[in-house]
């Protein structure tokens, strides 16, 4: 399980998150939810050990990871799809998904053991592509063009694959959805069932609270840094309050 257990973030003097508390599971998706200016984001880049937490912690399976460093907690099988996506523009599809698929110790310890090691570190990516290719097929006809001329929806599909290239346990995206058509905004959503059901655990930061709760076992409601309510999908969306405070229904 990937927890967050009452963590605080503090741009100098401004504090963004207080006090959050978050979990998610192994095949399970969870969503984060709240206006702009909530707090989702900073919370998600604190788990993600790219901002330091300034009180709490983040556990993944029993071990902790603030302080760890966002290489480690890549390493350790915790992968971020930013938002914005920030792909390497000037590269092809094909590449990007490769550097997704990098990894120091796979490579030293291919070296070491020779050609034989190097096949099985090859075999080991191809499998991995295919894996993407098949959850986006749009990225197999495109993965010789350049990724800075996708569309929208297709970056999105391009910075999940190139996350899911390696091979992460815990899945962390951040606005997937934003500036996307909605047909184009459900397609990408309804991909997470795909991943939850091969066991990842996925949290899932969302403005579009209907989406995401269509898609997500429960959630989670930020307010000003706090998360203010939390439970099941079915229960924040039948929830009067909830209605008409965050989900944009009378």
């Amino acid at each position: 399980m990937l927890r967050a257990a009452e963590v605080s973030v503090y741009y100098g003097h401004v504090q963004a998150v207080r006090r959050a508390s978050v979990s998610v599971a192994a095949g399970e998706i969870v969503a984060v939810l709240g206006a702009n200016g909530a707090g989702k984001s900073s919370l998600l880049n604190a788990i993600a050990g790219l901002v330091p937490i300034a009180q709490g912690e983040v556990t993944w399976e029993g071990h902790r990871l603030d302080g760890a460093g966002a290489h480690r907690v890549a390493r350790s099988g915790v992968a971020l799809v930013p938002e914005g996506r920030q792909l390497l523009s000037s590269m092809t599809v094909r590449d990007n998904l490769l550097v997704g698929g990098y990894q120091h110790h796979a490579a030293s310890l291919a070296d070491l053991l020779g050609p034989l090691g190097r096949l099985s570190r090859h075999a080991g990516l191809a499998s991995r592509l295919e894996r993407v290719f098949a959850l986006f097929p749009r990225l197999r006809e495109r993965q010789a063009q350049i990724s800075g001329s996708l569309s929208g929806g297709e970056q999105q599909m391009l910075a999940i694959g190139r996350a899911l290239m390696a091979v992460p346990r815990a899945l962390l995206l951040d606005e997937p959805s934003i500036g996307l058509a909605p047909n184009l905004a459900r397609e990408i959503l309804q991909q997470l069932s795909a991943l939850r059901a091969e066991g990842l655990a996925v949290l899932l930061v969302e403005q579009d609270a209907h989406a995401a709760l269509r898609v997500a076992d429960r959630g989670y409601v930020m307010e000003t840094g706090r998360v203010v309510a939390e439970g099941t999908s079915k229960e924040l969306l039948s929830s009067e309050r909830m209605r008409r405070a965050y989900l944009g229904m009378a």
